[in-house]
C-alpha cells in the first residue's frame, strides 16, 4: 500500500490542533500535514512532530486565507507583491516545521493574464527557495467557485512553461473527480508530474471507501507505478475521526 499522512486540519476535529498529532500517530500515521499552521507558534508545532516521530510532509501558502477570504493570490494580476510578501512569510515557517512541499495557491482569477501572472509569480518562488519542493493543485469551481487554477491542462501548461525542478502537481483525487469524472484517466495523463496525493470520498468528501471513487484500485495503480510520494487523508470524518479508519488498516 502506499504511504498515508494524516491531514490534521480536516482528521481529529474533535481534538485542539495540537493534541491531533499524538492522535494521528496513534492512529498509525508516520506523517502529518497542517494546511493553514499559520496561527500557532511554528516551534511548538515542531516539537509535536518530533515528539510523535512524524514526517511534516505539507502546508499551504499564502498565510492566512482559510477563514473565508481570498483562495491565494498567486495568480491574481496586481498582487505581485502581495503574493511575494506572503510567500517569504511562509518559508519562514517553513525553516521551522520542515514541510516536503509548500503548496502555492492560484486564488481567484480568470483569462490569459491570470495566467501570465501565476506563471511569472511560480518562476519567482522557485527560484527564491530552490532547495523546497514546491506543489500547485487544480481545484474544483464547486467547492471554490472562480478559482484560477480548476483544470489539469492548465496546470501542466504552466508547470511547463515554469520548467523549475523544483515544482510539480498535486494531485486530489476528488477534486480530480469533481473535474472530470475520471480519476483513473486523470492520472494516465498527469501522474507523472506529481509530487503530492490527497484523497477522500466522493461524494461527501468523507472517509476514501466506497462511493464513486475506486480508491482499492487506485492504489493499486499508484503501487504498480512506484509512485514514492505521500497519500494524505484530507476528508471530513462522518463520525470521530478513529471510527472511520477502517480504509486505512
Amino acid at each position: 500500500m502506499p504511504k498515508f499522512c494524516a491531514n490534521l486540519s480536516w482528521l481529529f476535529p474533535e481534538l485542539p490542533l495540537m493534541d491531533r498529532f499524538k492522535a494521528a500517530k496513534e492512529a498509525g500515521f508516520d506523517a502529518v500535514e497542517v494546511l493553514f499552521p499559520y496561527d500557532c507558534a511554528a516551534q511548538e508545532m515542531r516539537d509535536q512532530l518530533v515528539w510523535n516521530s512524524l514526517t511534516f510532509v505539507l502546508m499551504n501558502c499564502p498565510p492566512p486565507n482559510a477563514t473565508g477570504g481570498p483562495q491565494g493570490f498567486a495568480a491574481v494580476p496586481g498582487l505581485e507583491d502581495r503574493f511575494r510578501r506572503d510567500f517569504d512569510r511562509a518559508l519562514r515557517f517553513a525553516h521551522v516545521l520542515k514541510p516536503r512541499h509548500i503548496h502555492i495557491m492560484a486564488g481567484v482569477a480568470d483569462g490569459p493574464e491570470a495566467e501570465a501572472t501565476f506563471t511569472e509569480n511560480l518562476r519567482w518562488a522557485a527560484a527564491r527557495a530552490p532547495g523546497q519542493s514546491l506543489t500547485i493543485e487544480p481545484i474544483n469551481r464547486h467547492d471554490k467557485p472562480g478559482y484560477f487554477l480548476h483544470d489539469y491542462d492548465t496546470a501542466a501548461r504552466v508547470l511547463d512553461a515554469v520548467a523549475a525542478p523544483n515544482l510539480a502537481l498535486q494531485f486530489d483525487a476528488y477534486h480530480a473527480h469533481r473535474i472530470t469524472g475520471d480519476v483513473p484517466g486523470t492520472w494516465a495523463a498527469h501522474g507523472h508530474r506529481v509530487a503530492h496525493v490527497q484523497i477522500a470520498g466522493f461524494p461527501g468528501r468523507h472517509e476514501p471507501q466506497g462511493g464513486e471513487i475506486d480508491y482499492p484500485a487506485f492504489f493499486a495503480r499508484l503501487d504498480a507505478e512506484a509512485y514514492a510520494g505521500w497519500v494524505s487523508a484530507e476528508y471530513a470524518p462522518a463520525a470521530a475521526t478513529a471510527e472511520g479508519l477502517c480504509w486505512l488498516r
